[in-house]
């Protein structure tokens, strides 16, 4: 790989805190997301943000406990759907042909001796979807006991290609950060970069994501699966360009068919997280489309399309239990944001 910058391209000192709130559109109900974000202080002890972007503007924000704009909020397990997106543009430039290619074809060098037949045909598609089958064990809450073992090996990306592959989740869905670390490792062969600086090229620089890290792994690679670390307004910022079909101020620049195919299921997925595209969960809550990049804590990207809204919420991500916030929208803001809606369109 070329020489790779450091983890941290922007300190959050070289920018002023902000006010905790700022004024919200004059059509939404602001009434309403007062209450919203009482009950967040009130139920959600662990929150840290929430930000409301509709049209593609903010129209309300709030930080808890001592955050400001400018602090970078641990994203944990919702960087899966920044890799799932590099993925993508990696694609649209040529660099792998289709998502059906087997991935020996890039990492053979990082198989064990004697692969079995199955890792032989362990498709990019495989990873994306979480079907390759590798031995892992998911809990209920999507706990991965495995994880610490896995953080604690010299060489992740031989780590997980020396999991037997199991025939009764080969091809069916189940959460495994794994795949997502191998799609990072992918990332790296196929540009000759690690994730990150891949990124600050062609998604965080087009977007204007000067405040970023993102932690790597033992040989170098970005952690495919945890590590990126974004501003709440950047999480926003990524959050909008993907409602609009990849686009940011003219630019296209994620890929707006590979969206399309990230956000459409793809395999079964759990029951109170929704189906599972390409690194996204997507499904429906109280009858609205949504895709969601999520995160262990509460660390929330959940883009509505039908209301043409991003909420983000980012919290304290060293928990072990939680309550997710997503669960608090149909009650408290979707009834605001769809009045605001049908005020736009009068």
């Amino acid at each position: 790989m070329n020489e790779k910058i450091p983890i941290l391209i922007s300190s959050n000192l070289l920018r002023p805190a902000l006010p905790a709130a700022m004024a919200v559109n004059p059509k939404i109900d602001e009434q309403q997301l007062r209450k919203t974000d009482q009950r967040l202080e009130q139920e959600y002890p662990r929150i840290n943000s929430f930000l409301v972007a509709q049209s593609g503007q903010l129209v309300y924000e709030s930080y808890y406990n001592g955050n400001t704009a400018s602090n970078l909020a641990d994203l944990r397990s919702a960087t899966k759907s920044f890799t799932s997106v590099l993925v993508g543009i990696a694609k649209q430039q040529g660099l792998f042909q289709d998502i059906d290619e087997k991935i020996e074809r890039y990492l053979a060098d990082q198989f064990p001796a004697h692969p079995s037949a199955e890792l032989r045909s362990t498709t990019i598609r495989h990873l994306l979807t979480m079907t390759a089958g590798f031995d892992w064990q998911t809990g209920k809450k999507l706990g991965e006991p495995d994880i610490h073992q896995f953080h604690r090996t010299r060489h992740w990306a031989r780590a997980a290609l020396k999991r037997p592959i199991m025939p009764e989740t080969r091809d069916h869905f189940q959460y495994r950060s794994i795949d997502s670390h191998l799609l990072s490792v992918l990332i790296s062969r196929w540009t000759g970069q690690d994730a990150f600086t891949y990124a600050r090229e062609h998604l965080f620089g087009p977007l204007g994501i000067e405040q970023a890290a993102w932690s790597p792994s033992p040989e170098g690679d970005s952690m495919g699966h945890v590590g990126l670390c974004l501003t709440p307004r950047d999480m926003l910022r990524f959050g909008i360009c993907c409602l609009q079909q990849g686009k940011w101020q003219e630019q296209q620049v994620i890929p707006a068919d590979w969206l399309e195919e990230s956000f459409t299921p793809q395999s079964e997925g759990y029951a109170g997280y929704g189906y599972y595209g390409y690194g996204w969960w997507t499904g429906k809550q109280d009858g609205l489309d949504y895709a969601c990049a999520h995160g262990h804590g509460g660390q929330e990207i959940i883009i509505l399309p039908q209301l043409d809204t991003v909420v983000v919420f980012t919290s304290d991500s060293k928990v072990r239990k939680y309550k997710n916030p997503r669960h608090l929208l149909p009650e408290m803001l979707f009834p605001a944001l769809q009045e605001a809606q049908q005020a736009d369109s009068t």
